[in-house]
């Protein structure tokens, strides 16, 4: 089986141009080309439209992806296997994450478990919750953190940890100085928004309490909102992870009633007997563990 050509096919996908792919592959744009010439001729259907713009998957194309990385995933997972039986500790690991994960948590993760495993290269993917669903659902990725359960039903769900959801608010809001913030009350206050594909946590809360949020600002950054409200252009909803160790100008209460959320590792099929995915999914637990003990809640914080 010739690897190479389906590795050319997913880095063209992920870059969006035979130029780049090339760059990145070490080779010449020619030679891309041609390789892909060789993948349509032998499935006998076009893949890829190649315009001034880049290139985009045909129908055919995207429906073959899902197929081709699930090859390249399986080829890795072997290679795993057999350094792992030659007792070496080698290979790629790709790890989507949501922006509080991966500002607080992982860059200690990845020092800790790089140092008990220094051959295992990390590829990091940061997005949104609908990214990272996607990114699993696409096998583009071998491990996700989210917000559980993940999208993608035949995933393995590992829970972490409980994140607390708080109320962010401009430091001369009235209500600044009370214990808590009433959900109810975010019906009557200018709220700042993530995209709805990311907003799923404050969506939910807001949601069980009934309440329909007047959204005045909607953007796909964490940081902008918490730059908003520090401006007093609005209140938010956001987990308490995502605020910690930060010197912004806010408030942070804890809302009426609580509302929390589950942050954990989400595992393809495809990735589930990785040697290098084990390993990290059981370092992670420990890691958690370690720092939050077994009450699996984020403490302290910024309330």
């Amino acid at each position: 089986m010739n690897i190479r050509k389906y590795e050319t096919f997913v880095k063209v996908v992920e870059l969006g141009s035979l130029t780049r792919a090339a760059e990145a592959m070490g080779c010449t744009q020619s030679a891309v080309s041609h390789t892909l010439s060789d993948l349509e001729e032998e499935f006998g259907f076009t893949l890829l439209r190649r315009g001034r713009g880049g290139v985009q998957l045909t129908e055919n194309g995207a429906r073959v992806l899902p197929s081709i990385r699930g090859i390249l995933n399986y080829h890795e997972q072997l290679h795993q296997t057999v350094a792992s039986i030659r007792g070496l500790d080698t290979g790629a690991l790709r790890i989507g994450t949501v922006t509080s994960v991966g500002v607080h948590w992982l860059p200690s993760i990845m020092k800790q478990f790089g140092q008990l495993h220094p051959g295992i290269e990390f590829k990091l993917y940061s997005g949104d919750y609908g990214d990272v669903n996607r990114w699993l659902s696409e096998r583009s990725i071998d491990v996700g953190f989210l917000s559980l359960p993940a999208e993608d039903p035949s995933c393995e769900c590992v829970p972490l940890v409980h994140d607390r959801m708080l109320a962010v608010l401009p430091p001369d809001h009235p209500m600044a100085s009370l214990p808590r913030f009433p959900v109810a009350q975010m019906a009557h206050e200018p709220f700042i928004s993530l995209l709805e594909s990311s907003d799923t946590d404050a969506r939910q809360v807001l949601d069980a309490a009934g309440v329909r949020p007047d959204i005045r600002f909607t953007t796909k950054d964490d940081y902008a909102i918490i730059a908003m409200v520090e401006q007093g252009l609005g209140v938010s909803i956001m987990p308490e992870l995502l605020l910690q160790e930060r010197a912004d100008r806010v408030v942070t209460m804890e809302l009426v009633p609580r509302a929390s959320r589950l942050i954990g590792l989400a595992v393809p099929p495809v990735s589930r007997s990785s040697p290098a995915t084990r390993s990290f999914v059981d370092f992670v637990v420990a890691w958690i563990k370690e720092r939050y003990g077994s009450q699996g809640k984020i403490a302290g914080g910024n309330s």
